[in-house]
C-alpha cells in the first residue's frame, strides 16, 4: 500500500470537554482470567510498552509487559473513552508517555479529544478525557508543564497548547492556537526543542503559492508564557519531510519519505536558531536506499538514529554525530517483511531495547540495541492489535 494513497485529510467531529473517571473504561477486556492472574502474581515488570488500536468505534490501548530480556507479553487492554479513526494517523507522536512514566496521553483522532491515564507498572487508570482544542488530534509533545497538540484536517491545520498539572491533568492554554503555514499541510509530527523555546511541525504536502518553497518545515518560538508565535515556514532540504526528533544539543533530525519510489528515502539534519526558529542545513538528504522513511528516533545515548521504512518493511540505522552530521550505517538494519508496514518506533527508558509497531500484521516487534547500534531480534507480540486497519501510536519505558 503506497503512502501516497493515505495522505488524504480526513473528517472528524467535535466532542465536548469531559473530565470523568469510570472504572469500566479502564476495565480488562478480551483477556482470559488466568492471563490476568499471571500478570498480578508476576514480579514487577522491567518496563512496559503501550500500543493504540485506533479503532473507530472504541479506541483502546494494548498493554505489554516488558521482561528483562526485552521480550513482550500482552497483559491487558483498556478503553480510552474516545474514538479512533479506523485508518492510521500518518503522524508520529499520537501516544506519548511523560518522562517520569507516570502518565500516558492518547490522541482520539475520531472524537477530537485526548485521554490521560495514570500509569502504575502495566496498569492504566483513565483520569481525564478532554477536548483537544481542534479537529483530528494526531501528535503530542511536552516540555516541562506544557503540552502542545497538532491537528491535521481540512478544518484544522493548527497547534494548540495545554498546561500540565503535577497530577497529569490538562488545562487548555488560552490564546495558544496557531495555524500552520498551509491549509493543505498534511502534517507529520509536532516536536518541542530540548529547551522548550522552539516548536517544529513537518509538512508532508507540497506547498502551493507559499514562500519559501514546495516543501517546508513550520517553526514556532515559544515565550515564557507558553504561547507559540505565529508560524515561520522554513525550507525543507528534502521532499516530503515526515517526522522529526531533536538531539539534546538542539540539532534537529528529519526523516524524508520523498516520492514513493525505490531508494528515495533519506534523513536531513539542521541547526535551529533558538531565537528565530530559522533552520540551517547540516547534512542534507542522507539516503538510506529504502522507500518511504516515515518515523525517526534517537538512541538514548544519541549515538544512533533509526528510521522506520513503511514501504520496504525495514529499519535503517545512522550514526548521529555531536556536530549534527549523520552517516548511514545500515539501510536494512532490521528486516520486518514487506507486508509488515512498520510505523511508530520507541526505545525503552533504559536505552537497551527498540520497539516498532507493525501496522500490517498488528504486532509489536522487539529488538535489543547492541553497542555498535545494530539490532538483535527479541520476538514479536500481538495482543489484539488490528492488522491492516490503522493501529497508530506507541509508547515505552
Amino acid at each position: 500500500m503506497s503512502k501516497v494513497s493515505r495522505y488524504a485529510i480526513r473528517r472528524a467531529s467535535s466532542l465536548a470537554l469531559t473530565v470523568i473517571v469510570l472504572a469500566s473504561l479502564g476495565a480488562n477486556i478480551g483477556f482470559a482470567q488466568d492471563a490476568q492472574d499471571d500478570d498480578k502474581d508476576a514480579k514487577p515488570p522491567a518496563g512496559a510498552v503501550f500500543a493504540m488500536t485506533n479503532i473507530a468505534a472504541r479506541n483502546q490501548i494494548v498493554i505489554f509487559r516488558r521482561a528483562n530480556d526485552g521480550t513482550l507479553k500482552a497483559v491487558d487492554r483498556v478503553f480510552t473513552g474516545g474514538s479512533g479513526k479506523g485508518d492510521d494517523f500518518d503522524t508520529q507522536g499520537g501516544l506519548v508517555l511523560r518522562d517520569d512514566h507516570r502518565f500516558l496521553y492518547a490522541c482520539n483522532a475520531g472524537s477530537n479529544d485526548i485521554s490521560v491515564f495514570a500509569v502504575e507498572g502495566t496498569h492504566l487508570t483513565l483520569i481525564q478525557k478532554i477536548f483537544s482544542g481542534g479537529v483530528v488530534p494526531e501528535s503530542l509533545t511536552f516540555h516541562g508543564n506544557l503540552m502542545y497538540v497538532l491537528h491535521g484536517s481540512v478544518a484544522d491545520n493548527n497547534i494548540s497548547g495545554f498546561t500540565v498539572a503535577p497530577n497529569g491533568i490538562l488545562t487548555p492554554l488560552p490564546d495558544s492556537t496557531q495555524a500552520l503555514s498551509s491549509p493543505i499541510a498534511v502534517p507529520g509530527v509536532l516536536q518541542f526543542g530540548p529547551k522548550g523555546g522552539v516548536l517544529v511541525v513537518t509538512l508532508k504536502a507540497a506547498q502551493v503559492g507559499v514562500n519559501p518553497g514546495p516543501f517546508v518545515i513550520d517553526t514556532f518560538t515559544v515565550g515564557p508564557d507558553g504561547l507559540a508565535s505565529k508560524v515561520m515556514p522554513q525550507k525543507s532540504f528534502g521532499q516530503r519531510p515526515f517526522a522529526a526528533t531533536f538531539r539534546s544539543n538542539g540539532i534537529l533530525l528529519v526523516a524524508e519519505s520523498h516520492n514513493p519510489f525505490p531508494n528515495e528515502a533519506a534523513v536531513s539534519s539542521y541547526n535551529v536558531d533558538p531565537a528565530s526558529g530559522a533552520l540551517s542545513v547540516i547534512s542534507g538528504s542522507v539516503a538510506n536506499g529504502q522507500t518511504d522513511s516515515c518515523w525517526i528516533l534517537l538512541s538514548k545515548d544519541e549515538h544512533y538514529a533509526y528510521t522506520a521504512n513503511f514501504a520496504t518493511g525495514n529499519i535503517s540505522s545512522f550514526r548521529s554525530n555531536q556536530d549534527g552530521t549523520i552517516n548511514l550505517i545500515n539501510g536494512a538494519a532490521a528486516s520486518l517483511g514487506l507486508t509488515s508496514e512498520p510505523t511508530d518506533i520507541r526505545i525503552s527508558a533504559d536505552g537497551q531495547f527498540f520497539y516498532v509497531l507493525l501496522r500490517g500484521t498488528g504486532e509489536v516487534a522487539a529488538f535489543r540495541i547492541e553497542d555498535d547500534g545494530s539490532l538483535t531480534p527479541r520476538g514479536r507480540a500481538s495482543g489484539g492489535l488490528p492488522a491492516n486497519t490503522g493501529a497508530s501510536g506507541l509508547a515505552a519505558y
